[in-house]
């Protein structure tokens, strides 16, 4: 075969990306040229990384699997986000997902890059049976305690769902409905129907989260996305309190003002 250039090695590689053949991966192995192989130096670490993504994914559709192998078909993964943040509601959301279209790549929202939920997002919305939110406001989150609020949400999103699912796998929590459920702690890590939820959730809380920084620039909500960060308690500092902070945690309810 005529020897092609480091360019086009590149190029074809790019096109034909987890599609090579056998031959083309011997000869870039084989070939002495510093530059081709850098190339196939970045081809195996791709490599390396697609499996291990593949048996994450593998790992985490245990538990999925043995709800299926018990008759369960309509499972849906509950989490939510925003437990911690001083502004903003609570975000749940519940993902039944495909178990004939996997998606690769899922994990717990906080262990990945914004970048990378946002494409993961993009094949939840497009691939899952069906996918449910549920929001809790900062007034609610107030009245009740953020327990409570979390648990709301995440019946919320439940309600939500167009289909109702015959099996809960929940993130670390109980939840007072007559569906069969499953409490697992760090689910969204074990569970690539709660990672999927979490991602949801993460998603869509931080588009909130933006669209409250064009109404209260100053408090960097585009970016703290409501949580204590230095920036943001200066902010308050500066400016005081808005209708979107929670009243009910501290140091918030320092400034709140003084009703007697």
């Amino acid at each position: 075969m005529e020897k092609k250039s480091i360019k086009e090695l590149r190029a074809h590689i790019e096109s034909h990306e987890g599609d090579l053949d056998d031959g083309f991966i011997q000869q870039l192995k084989n070939d002495p040229r510093k530059g081709v192989q850098q190339l196939y130096a970045q081809w195996c670490k791709r490599k390396e990384q697609e499996k291990a993504r593949i048996d994450t994914y593998n790992r985490m559709s245990m538990i999925e699997n043995h709800c299926y192998l018990n008759g369960y078909r309509l499972v849906a993964g509950i989490d939510e986000v925003g437990r911690g943040p001083l502004a903003g509601p609570v975000v749940a959301s519940a993902v039944i997902l495909d178990a004939n279209t996997p998606i690769i790549g899922l994990n717990d929202s906080k262990k990945l890059s914004e970048p990378v939920r946002e494409k993961l997002y993009e094949k939840i919305i497009r691939n899952a049976v069906t996918i449910g939110v549920g929001v809790v406001s900062v007034q609610e989150i107030d009245r009740l305690n953020i327990y409570q609020a979390s648990k709301i949400a995440m019946m919320k999103a439940i309600e939500d769902l167009p289909i109702e699912p015959d099996y809960l796998l929940i993130d670390a929590m109980d939840l007072p409905m007559d569906l069969p459920q499953e409490n697992i702690i760090k689910g969204d890590s074990k569970s690539n129907s709660i990672a999927a939820a979490s991602i949801v959730a993460k998603v869509t809380r931080d588009k909130l989260m933006k669209e409250i920084d064009r109404k209260y620039p100053q408090y960097y909500f585009k970016s703290n996305v409501g949580y204590g960060t230095a920036q943001h308690l200066e902010a308050l500092k500066a400016h005081g309190i808005t209708p979107e902070h929670r009243k009910s945690f501290a140091p918030v309810s320092e400034l709140v003002p003084n009703k007697s």
